[in-house]
């Protein structure tokens, strides 16, 4: 277990360097190809930065909201806050804001982005098909990505996917409407130039998808690192592995459940996922896997 857990925190630290060096790539390439030096490489750099400041302060209000999540009536929910409270306090993390999504389709997800501001969300048909510890898996599944600062980690992921199709339509529109004027200076300036427009066409096309594949990487990776870290918190992995295999065949689908928050949920809430090529733009790993991990504990 705890080899696992240093794996996968080693991988998504390499998967966000290769994401952040993307951004710079075509960032200085189409600087280059704009006869711009090095200021295209800036403009890539405060843009990412500009976008992750926003997401940093407010996406956890922002997904809150277009999950319709309410809080948590302590008076009829008890059962909730107790189990969040207790967990969280045998974590050693501060007790997350509780909240509630009316569906009947069982998920949850954390938001935030520290312990000291983070919130869990379960729906009602999580609370009503869940037993104890089921339910607990699920739970400390979700402290575990606050714990780990997953929501925060996703969700600069998601920024620098942004910025990756960002700089890239960019870059196809200038090289389209004859954004560069200007020639180079001589023949060999010339013909650099053109070795940078190629690359930095060839970026435009590949790399927003060389961004979402990094991007369903890291969440994959942030996943199974969760259920190692519940499975650790609980010590009992069969309750989350039973959860996840009653949420898989529900037949439920979560209403307010969308493209953009779909990573942040225990299960994919989508569920439109099949084999093959669509599986790779899957955010989460799968089910079997999860599970088998869990049951080899």
């Amino acid at each position: 277990m705890y080899d696992q857990i240093a794996s996968n925190k080693v991988r998504s630290v390499a998967l966000m360097s290769v994401f952040v060096l993307l951004v710079a790539i075509i960032g200085y390439v189409f600087g280059q190809a704009m006869q711009w030096s090095y200021w295209g490489l800036v403009i890539a750099l405060v843009v990412s930065f500009a976008m992750a400041w926003g997401s940093y302060w407010y996406s956890d209000k922002i997904v809150l909201s277009m999950s319709h999540a309410r809080p948590v009536d302590r008076d009829r929910e008890p059962y909730i806050v107790n189990t969040i409270e207790g967990l969280a306090i045998a974590a050693g993390l501060p007790v997350p804001k509780a909240y509630v999504i009316d569906d009947p389709a069982p998920n949850a997800f954390a938001t935030g982005r520290n312990p000291e501001n983070a919130a869990i969300a379960v729906t009602t048909g999580l609370v009503a098909k869940m037993d104890r510890l089921e339910l607990e898996g699920v739970i400390a599944h979700e402290l575990s990505h606050v714990k780990n600062y997953d929501t925060l980690v996703q969700t600069l992921a998601a920024v620098l996917a942004g910025t990756v199709v960002l700089l890239s339509d960019w870059m196809l529109h200038s090289f389209w409407w004859g954004g560069n004027r200007r020639r180079s200076e001589g023949e060999g300036g010339a013909q650099l130039q053109l070795v940078f427009m190629v690359v930095g066409l060839v970026l435009a096309l590949l790399a927003p998808l060389f961004a979402v594949l990094i991007q369903m990487a890291i969440s994959r990776r942030r996943e199974f690192l969760a259920d190692a870290n519940s499975a650790m918190l609980t010590r009992y992995p069969a309750g989350l592995a039973s959860a996840l295999t009653k949420i898989a065949a529900d037949n439920n689908k979560l209403r307010a459940a969308n493209k953009a928050t779909a990573s942040l949920y225990i299960y994919n809430p989508l569920k439109d996922y099949r084999a093959g090529m669509n599986s790779l733009f899957n955010t989460h790993p799968p089910l079997e896997e999860r599970v088998r991990r869990l049951e080899a504990m």
